[in-house]
Formats: C-alpha cells, structure tokens, sequence
C-alpha cells in the first residue's frame, strides 16, 4: 500500500502486489542484487479528476549487508509498463493510454514488513507528443506473507 503526491499535488493512492525471484547476484561483503515483480492498481485524483492505472514492473534491489537477519536496508530501480483509463488529468495531457513506469528509491525491511520511499516517473517516453510526464513522490508499507 503507498501513499504520494506529484509535484503539483495530484494525490496518488496505490495497492500493489509482487513476487520475489528468491535469488542472489553478484554477491559480497557490502550487499547483493536480488529483484520483485509488482503488479499495482493505482489511483490518480486531483478535484474532479480521477485516473486508474494498473502497472506491471520488474524491480532489481541491492540489498546491504548489516550482519543482522531481521532487517535490512536497500536501494532499488525499476522501469515497467503502465495503462491508464484515462490520460488527462489536471490539464496534464499524458498523449496515450500506455505509459512507462520509472522508479528509484531506498527502503528498510524489517521481519516480514518493509517500508520504502521512491521517486515515481509515468511517461510514454515522447513515443506521442505532447508528453506532460507525471512526476511522483511516495511512500510504501509492504507485509511480506
């Protein structure tokens, strides 16, 4: 579940859920690649506009190494694709129905909870013009089952 805004206040309320690859790359003492994909049902409002978006991305984490096997720091980077009901909102003209989700951040798992920040980018990569990419600011609370 995350919670954000964009920088002209669009609220942004997203559920998402993801499947681990319950691997390890490139391993050493300061940490490891491992990675997620994430299928996410997103809602976009700002008055009286509202936009639903499901999103699908493959997410590569490096995971630092801190010598304690309940929590865990981590940095991640993504970029995956999304569709939209609708490409309008707040006089912002997205141009298309299919996006491209961009993402970076850094979290803290702990047991079987995990609590991120990330920078969030929807655009269609100026595949159609005009390309009013959405910029975004969230955070995230994940339970692992």
């Amino acid at each position: 579940m995350g919670y954000g805004q964009s920088a002209d206040n669009i609220d942004i309320y997203r559920a998402g859920i993801l499947k681990q690859w319950h691997v390890k790359w490139i391993e050493s003492k300061t940490g490891y690649v491992c990675g997620y994909f994430e299928l996410s049902y997103n809602r976009w409002k700002n008055g009286g506009d509202d936009v639903n978006a499901v999103a699908l991305s493959p997410v590569f984490q490096y995971v630092f190494n801190v010598g304690n096997a309940t929590w865990y720091p981590y940095i991640e980077a993504g970029i995956g694709a999304a569709y939209l009901d609708n490409y309008i909102i707040d006089n912002r003209d997205l141009s298309s129905n299919f996006l491209f989700e961009d993402r970076v951040g850094a979290g803290i798992r702990i047991k079987n909870m995990d609590i991120s920040f990330r920078y969030m980018h929807y655009s269609n990569a100026a595949l159609k013009e005009p390309n009013d990419g959405i910029d975004i600011l969230i955070g995230t609370l994940t339970w692992f089952f």
